[in-house]
């Protein structure tokens, strides 16, 4: 997978010599989510990297600044359900650290399960449980990092106080809570979602924690937020849709964008 990344972050090299600090994936919903003053863009099939099937994912690396700061935006990601094992789905993210970034911040739309999470609000993640495949499986290439990659604080503290700082200054609070990653692609079940919550799961989705284990293990910093897109099944009352989850991201997608403009702006 080294090699595969290495490749594709040659072919990124040969059309841009931009090389970012920070790199932004963008989740269901969210691609205009960043107002980016934009230099270069590149879909991931021209970098040799497989494309999202999933509509609102187009698949693209926009490259640019924000807050002036030199960003990579990954509009949409590549998951574990449509078919890739989760080392090949963590290819994008990785590129992005081998093509410079140092901080990656990762969203994503989710299910609510605590009580007091509502739809459009934004949580910072302070801790996953990850029910996917762990990207890592396999052999090691020492190359992108170490065998066992410590996972104390996956979610770098300094950067959620960043996060929280920011939302305060946009007018609104920013949530905390710990992510748990199914595999997707059907919805939970109320009791799955049941049993989340005994775990200790503020809310529920299907991306984001593979990416971090893999970005953990390159020494990437990672932050990494979640719009309430929903109330997770059980808890909502009524079936749930990816149209709905679109819907609500429309709602949200200026307040997501007002908060990742101030946390880049931020970010050392």
């Amino acid at each position: 997978m080294f090699d595969r990344a290495e490749s594709a972050c040659a072919k990124l090299c040969e059309r841009t010599d931009f090389v970012p600090e920070i790199a932004i994936v963008l989740g269901s919903g969210l691609g205009d989510a960043v107002d980016l003053d934009e230099e270069f863009s590149i879909g991931y099939d021209e970098l040799g990297l497989p494309g999202s099937t999933v509509h609102g994912h187009r698949g693209r690396m926009v490259f640019g600044r924000l807050s002036g700061k030199k960003v990579a935006v990954l509009q949409g990601r590549v998951h574990f359900y449509e078919g890739h094992s989760s080392a090949t789905a963590v290819l994008p993210v990785r590129v992005a650290a081998l093509a410079g970034a140092k901080t990656v911040i990762l969203t994503n739309a989710a299910g609510g399960i605590a009580p007091d999470f509502e739809c459009g609000d934004i949580m910072a993640i302070r801790d996953h449980i990850c029910l996917a495949p762990n990207p890592l499986i396999g052999p090691n290439d020492d190359r992108f990092g170490p065998r066992f990659p410590d996972m104390t604080a996956p979610y770098d503290p300094e950067l959620i106080e960043v996060a929280k700082r920011a939302a305060q200054r946009c007018g609104f609070e920013l949530k905390e809570g710990v992510y748990i990653q199914f595999t997707g692609p059907s919805f939970e079940t109320a009791a799955e979602v049941k049993m989340a919550g005994i775990l200790g799961a503020d809310a529920v989705g299907m991306s984001t924690a593979i990416e971090t284990i893999a970005l953990r293990h390159m020494g990437v910093r990672v932050m990494g937020l979640s719009f309430i897109s929903n109330k997770a099944c059980g808890l909502a009352g009524k079936p749930l849709s990816h149209e709905d989850v679109n819907r609500e991201s429309e709602r949200v997608v200026r307040k997501m964008r007002a908060l990742l403009a101030e946390i880049v702006g931020d970010i050392q």
